[in-house]
């Protein structure tokens, strides 16, 4: 099918650049993330879930009717070919997500992606041009910034509590955390990369994120695999040896950003080491007149980690602890897309995907980094 078949197949979205009464909505995937995205458009007013699309037949049925979803596919691209879509979520296995979005930007649908992006940048860069060609919002699910203890930190950055940051360290690490959910996520061509491409997304997008978004100069990084080619690291439920796939990809990954200014970043992603058992999500700030630590024991459940502010005030310690409300996650960032898709052809040009793909691009250059074992710059 070529370009015009398929916008004449789909009606365009909003063809005047005024919202739609009510949203008509799909999301494709139906995991632990699929489920995050019905539960938080099926909460909205004016939303409508009217398609779903999914490999699992008996997971599929029941969440058509737990949501009371008119359509159900097997095959997203028959999910599209139906259409009656304003917007989709896109919330399967990281080498479809590329093609899912194209297909549905040119037809004239909004498109919320999982994390990360794509597999690379190329991928993302052909999403984010498919985007800015439709005129059709591209977002992409960053949901731990959302969190209430990264909002408040990030107020205390912003209202200059720490002065200038100078230096910060971002991390997800695990001891036996490699992925149960399908073996895809070990192989390279399905997944794009290990740990890094994996959590590690989320440690750079939130830390790029508290620091005010700055230009990354260059990277030096390097990735392990010591653990998962031995059936290590996966607890009891999986075992490397007996996956579908080689284990072909890092089980730890670490990474130097020196960013425009003089400042320095230092990503840390694993999803097997030999550490304490609970799961720590974290982020340590230093600046010219504070600094601060969050820590996430057990990430990323717990609503709201230790948060700690150092400083002083007249030659004394004035450290303190922020107030910290709990966030909501996939159901913020949903309502944020939906917010944006209601702003009409005013705003939609402003989420095109290019943050995305931005943090697609460091990744791409840290694996180039840790390949060729040299310093990559941007």
């Amino acid at each position: 099918m070529n370009h015009e078949q398929q916008s004449s197949a789909q009606p365009a979205a909003f063809p005047e650049g005024t919202p739609a009464a009510e949203l008509r909505v799909g999301v494709v995937g139906i995991g632990w993330a699929g489920q995050q995205h019905l539960k938080a458009y099926d909460a909205l007013d004016g939303v409508r879930i009217v398609s779903l699309a999914g490999m699992e037949q008996e997971l599929r049925d029941s969440l058509q009717a737990e949501y009371s979803i008119p359509n159900a596919f097997a095959d997203w691209e028959e999910m599209l070919e139906h259409g009656g879509l304003d917007a989709i979520s896109v919330a399967v296995p990281t080498f479809l997500h590329a093609p899912i979005a194209v297909a549905a930007l040119a037809r004239g649908i909004h498109v919320l992606s999982e994390k990360p992006i794509a597999r690379n940048a190329v991928e993302g860069q052909a999403m984010v041009d498919a985007a800015r060609k439709a005129g059709r919002v591209l977002d992409v699910a960053f949901n731990h910034r959302r969190r209430g203890d990264i909002q408040a930190l990030k107020d205390v950055i912003d209202d200059g509590g720490l002065g200038r940051p100078y230096y910060a360290k971002a991390s997800w690490l695990r001891r036996s955390g490699i992925p149960t959910l399908g073996s895809w996520f070990t192989n390279p061509e399905l997944a794009g990369g290990g740990p890094l491409a994996d959590i590690g997304v989320h440690a750079l997008d939130y830390a790029l994120h508290l620091l005010g978004e700055p230009k990354v100069v260059a990277v030096s990084a390097a990735t392990h695999s010591e653990l998962g080619p031995q059936g290590r690291g996966g607890g009891k439920e999986y075992s490397a040896l007996a996956s579908a796939h080689a284990f072909e990809v890092e089980d730890f990954a670490s990474a130097f950003l020196r960013l425009e200014g003089g400042g320095t970043l230092l990503i840390e992603a694993s999803w097997a080491t030999y550490r304490e058992m609970d799961d720590l999500l974290d982020f340590t700030i230093y600046g010219t007149d504070g600094g601060a630590e969050l820590k996430v024991q057990g990430a990323p459940f717990p609503a709201v980690g230790q948060l700690r502010v150092f400083t002083d005030k007249e030659g004394e310690s004035a450290d303190y602890v922020p107030p910290v409300l709990p966030g909501r996650a996939h159901d913020a960032v949903v309502e944020d897309f939906i917010t944006a898709v209601r702003g009409g052809e005013a705003v939609w040009g402003e989420h095109d995907g290019s943050l995305a793909l931005y943090r697609a691009q460091i990744i791409d250059a840290c694996y180039q980094s840790a390949l060729e074992q040299r310093e990559v710059r941007l």
